[in-house]
């Protein structure tokens, strides 16, 4: 079968794992990832896999960035691939598809969404506005929907009218038999990490204030935007590692492996579309085996508190600074959380979780 994948951003996420997952089957795939942020640049990407690996890419230059790009994502390339199944990751994506589909060169067309965002653009503007009603047009246009979480099937529902149960759920996964995991003594290293995008609703700063508080903690914090260079400057009197964007998400496997704990200190804020979220970072530390410090913002924070050694603190330095204290404290209790964070990760396998996805679409490969 021949396949499209269409989405915006290039860190690892579900168009990469629908990528990779179809590039191993042998699958025919045509990638187009468009820039999802200003730091992402102006370059639009296609890539060609064909029996298993890459044969052709180009990278077509737009002169303006994310935003603004975004109005010109959908003419990038100007004529789309005759594929069997085209997945689009945002609405834009997806309604490149849906027109790919009226002139026959689509047969089947999905809406992956991999978030819900209230008042996208701001409450009321007219912006959107548009975007809600390309939104609600891809979703009952669409020969299939997905969402990662129920929070966020259930909040996409009640804004657009749709129907219950008009949605699969496919969680954010991780490809545990290939991620490398924590030697059973990186309790010994006291490093801690941080990854993802550096925004304020992320809750970097109050990390920051919270490694003041620790005593002999190394942290890793693997990302960029736009409060870089503000928190370079914060952590200037720690002992902190700023690694920026890494590409290659397997160098970011192999630094997470070699940590103690993971920290995910979301702000807490009713306009932050992480509670309808499944973030993708706490997949990855749970697959790495490391045991978490977070919020509870993420939809499924107790269940990660509930089954994969996880702790839940408050949005405050001194809570985040005691809940390290407490993680690094005990050998055997860290070890015990390790576990569990391991044994949790394979439930979220992006082999299993596509297998059962491609099936009920009736698009195996």
């Amino acid at each position: 079968m021949r396949f499209a994948i269409a989405s915006n951003g290039f860190a690892e996420g579900p168009a990469q794992a629908l990528r990779d997952y179809l590039v191993a089957r042998q699958a025919n795939v045509v990638t187009i990832f468009h820039p999802l942020t200003p730091e992402q640049g102006t370059r639009h990407v296609i890539t060609t896999y064909a029996d298993g690996r890459r044969v052709a890419e180009r990278s077509v230059p737009v002169p303006l960035r994310p935003p603004l790009s975004f109005a010109l994502d959908p003419l990038v390339p100007p004529l789309p691939p005759a594929v069997d199944a085209w997945f689009g990751f945002n609405p834009l994506a997806c309604a490149r598809g849906l027109v790919a589909r009226s002139h026959g060169r689509a047969r089947f067309v999905a809406l992956w969404s991999v978030d819900f965002v209230p008042d996208r653009f701001g409450r009321g503007t007219l912006a959107t506005r548009l975007y809600d009603r390309l939104d609600r047009l891809c979703c009952e246009r669409t020969d299939a929907r997905v969402e990662l979480s129920e929070a966020a099937r259930a909040a996409r529902n009640a804004r657009h009218g749709l129907a219950a149960d008009g949605a699969h759920i496919v969680p954010m996964g991780a490809w545990v038999d290939r991620v490398p995991t924590t030697a059973a003594d990186a309790f010994q290293r006291r490093r801690v990490v941080f990854l993802g995008h550096l925004v304020e609703r992320q809750g970097v700063d109050t990390l920051l204030e919270a490694l003041a508080r620790s005593d002999d903690v190394h942290a890793e914090i693997i990302g960029t935007g736009p409060l870089e260079s503000d928190l370079r400057a914060a952590a200037r009197s720690l002992d902190v590692t700023f690694h920026g964007y890494i590409d290659d998400h397997r160098e970011v496997e192999r630094i997470l492996a070699g940590c103690s704990l993971a920290i995910a200190p979301y702000r807490r804020s009713d306009e932050s579309f992480t509670r309808y979220a499944d973030p993708g970072k706490l997949k990855a530390y749970v697959a790495a085996g490391l045991p978490i410090v977070l919020t509870d913002v993420p939809p499924n924070a107790g269940e990660l508190a509930r089954d994969a050694g996880a702790e839940i603190v408050d949005d405050d330095p001194t809570a985040i600074a005691a809940a390290i204290a407490r993680a690094l404290a005990s050998p055997e209790d860290w070890a015990k959380r390790r576990a569990a964070a391991l044994a949790y990760a394979r439930r979220f396998d992006w082999n299993a979780l596509l297998d059962e996805l491609l099936q009920k679409l009736d698009l195996r490969t």
